[in-house]
């Protein structure tokens, strides 16, 4: 039987369909991917990479993790196009635990279905030692005890040798080991040091024993000076004679006398630091007062130490 013109024409475009179909199937078929190698792993986070062909249609990514195989973490979804050729993509994860094993492996997803990569591991790395400290009370007073606690913070932080360095006024000499015994830390990474009779402004700092050493910031203590104050009766009416003793010796310097007039020192009078010994200054002077409260102020601007008051004194 002879075809007819028009079934003749049916039969060319089911034919010309026929291989069409295989290309068609081949450009928007599911993607293809391949999981790479983990990159910048630290004690807490970590860019997994990898690579992927989105086969001609709009293809999503995205990879799981977890600590087995299960996986049970996953990162944000991302768009990846709808190209032909292969294309490297990588995604940040955080919050991860330190010295721990993970698992992962990157899926890509198109109108044809899914494609899951190979499953890698990785490992955190340790979390690096750091130390913080704190000296207190700050001031401290001439001669006064001085405590420096602090806490090294990372893995393995326990049980720790840590020293205790001090550089004094002038700041010339260098960091030198205190004359104390190295300390240790506790479980949590805790140490505390207790310097009795500090005389000089000195900035502290610890460092640990390991190698390379890890160094804590610089903390300064400043030492104010020791003031007494009394109070003796004057020949002159409503005065009064304030004196006393300026520890260490800081002969030359400024002394104010201060009433306290709604919680604000108002100066009523002043002199001059005079020599009294070796280990100390002295001052006296005669001011007006009423009834108050009263406090003696020593200005020191020598650089060992540094300014004070003495304790108030009560006038009737």
């Amino acid at each position: 039987m002879q075809m007819t013109s028009a079934a003749r024409g049916l039969a060319a475009a089911v034919a010309c369909l026929a291989l069409a179909l295989p290309a068609a199937a081949q450009a928007a078929g599911t993607p293809t991917v391949s999981t790479g190698p983990a990159r910048a792993v630290s004690y807490g986070s970590a860019t997994l990479t990898g690579t992927l062909n989105p086969k001609g249609s709009e293809t999503s990514y995205y990879f799981q993790y977890g600590v087995t195989r299960a996986y049970g973490g996953q990162t944000t979804i991302v768009g990846a196009g709808a190209g032909t050729g292969s294309l490297d993509v990588s995604l940040p994860i955080a919050g991860l635990q330190p010295l721990t094993k993970y698992h992962y492996r990157l899926v890509a997803v198109n109108a044809a279905g899914p494609t899951i990569g190979a499953d890698r591991t990785f490992t955190t790395t340790k979390v690096p030692l750091s130390l913080a400290i704190l000296a207190a009370p700050n001031p401290v007073v001439f001669g006064g005890i001085v405590t420096v606690q602090g806490t090294l913070s990372g893995t393995e932080n326990g049980n720790r040798e840590v020293v205790l360095q001090a550089n004094a006024f002038p700041f010339t000499a260098g960091f030198l080991d205190a004359p104390l015994n190295p300390e240790l830390t506790s479980a949590a990474g805790s140490f505390t040091f207790t310097l009795p009779g500090l005389s000089t402004v000195t900035e502290f700092r610890v460092v640990t024993s390991t190698n390379p050493p890890v160094i804590s910031p610089v903390a300064l203590e400043n030492v104010a000076v020791r003031v007494v104050g009394h109070v003796a009766r004057a020949r002159r009416p409503h005065f009064a004679r304030i004196y006393g003793t300026v520890t260490p010796a800081e002969d030359g310097m400024q002394i104010a006398v201060l009433r306290t007039v709604r919680g604000r020192g108002v100066l009523v009078g002043g002199t001059i630091l005079r020599h009294s010994s070796t280990t100390g200054s002295s001052f006296s002077c005669v001011v007006p007062v009423r009834a108050g409260v009263y406090r003696v102020l020593a200005r020191v601007t020598s650089g060992a130490q540094v300014s004070n008051y003495g304790s108030p004194l009560l006038i009737g």
